[in-house]
């Protein structure tokens, strides 16, 4: 058995099955992937993949144990490679940040740009999508870190560090009704308009759908988008009213705008980090961490990653009074 044809099926299964997709991904021939694949089945006396002719038609199930097992072997030999690295040039290396858009376009940039000028050497990546996409990045190793509000507590075996609360406003054209409205607005007098917002999943959006079904109301959502400058896109083109994270109104690049607060009208939302468990942290992954949420710390940090249950870790952060943005 080779580390290689490891990183053959694990690639393969990866690519939706496709060797020849997988080959220009790693530079090498499809049928030397074949090949490899087949002379560990031999090896092994069993079947990974289910064949149509030529063809990979899925993974067995005995193939679904030995993916578990190589995609682990695998991230502890990358593991090595990291503590190496550490050791020869800590100021050197990659990381890879999964995130949605909303964290991307207004929660990172100051983040980004600090940390790229202290650490010109790491090649900094991002890559972006749902926080279902983002979250199983990390769990198979396509990422570093997650940045999302939501559905990353789905992978149990990412660690959820949170970073920081936020909430929503409504944003509106200025001669909208609701701009007019003298102090705080109701959920009752939001509903009375089309509602333009987050997709579902994203963003914060279940606390949202809550607080409109525990007032007993059915706000009707005429169109979603992941992204929140295609939701004030569509504000402005009168569409709707826009449920937004307050963070995602930019008082100069959306002066034709008015943001309504709503923060008293929904449960705030925590963004959090997750991390893979059993991952080697570099020196410059915790001074990300560190840069994006202050109130960690290094310490803090690997207490967290150490624990073996969602409770243990909320229970760490349970007297730490996060950053509002």
């Amino acid at each position: 058995m080779k580390l290689q044809q490891l990183r053959y099926i694990w690639e393969v299964a990866h690519h939706d099955l496709n060797v020849s997709a997988t080959a220009q991904s790693l530079y090498t021939s499809q049928p030397g992937i074949s090949k490899q694949i087949r002379l560990l089945e031999d090896e092994l006396g069993v079947e990974i993949f289910a064949r149509s002719g030529k063809h990979l038609t899925r993974v067995t199930p005995a193939g679904q144990e030995v993916l578990e097992l190589a995609g682990k072997i695998l991230r502890t030999v990358d593991n090595i490679k990291q503590v190496a690295q550490e050791y020869s040039d800590n100021k050197k290396g990659s990381l890879t940040l999964a995130t949605t858009h909303t964290q991307a376009r207004y929660a990172l940039p100051s983040v980004v740009r600090d940390f790229i000028t202290k650490y010109p050497d790491v090649a900094l990546h991002m890559k972006q999508g749902t926080p279902m996409q983002i979250a199983e990045m990390v769990s198979e190793g396509a990422a570093d870190f997650a940045i999302a509000t939501e559905a990353m507590e789905l992978f149990s075996d990412l660690v959820m560090l949170p970073c920081y609360r936020w909430n929503r406003c409504i944003v509106v054209p200025k001669n909208h009704p609701l701009a007019q409205i003298k102090g705080p607005i109701t959920l009752a007098q939001v509903a009375e308009h089309p509602i333009v917002t987050y997709v579902f999943g994203f963003t914060g959006r279940s606390k949202l759908d809550d607080a409109f079904s525990a007032e007993g109301l059915k706000p009707k959502v005429v169109f979603t988008a992941a992204d929140s400058d295609v939701i004030k896109t569509y504000v402005r083109m009168g569409m709707g009213v826009g449920i937004v994270a307050r963070m995602a109104y930019d008082e100069e690049m959306d002066d034709d705008l008015v943001a309504v607060d709503a923060s008293h009208l929904f449960q705030s939302s925590t963004t959090k980090i997750g991390i893979r468990r059993g991952t080697f942290m570099r020196g410059y992954m915790y001074e990300f961490v560190t840069r994006f949420a202050p109130h960690m710390t290094r310490d803090l940090i690997d207490q967290a990653l150490a624990c073996s249950a969602k409770s243990d870790v909320e229970a760490l952060f349970a007297d730490i009074e996060l950053p509002v943005h």
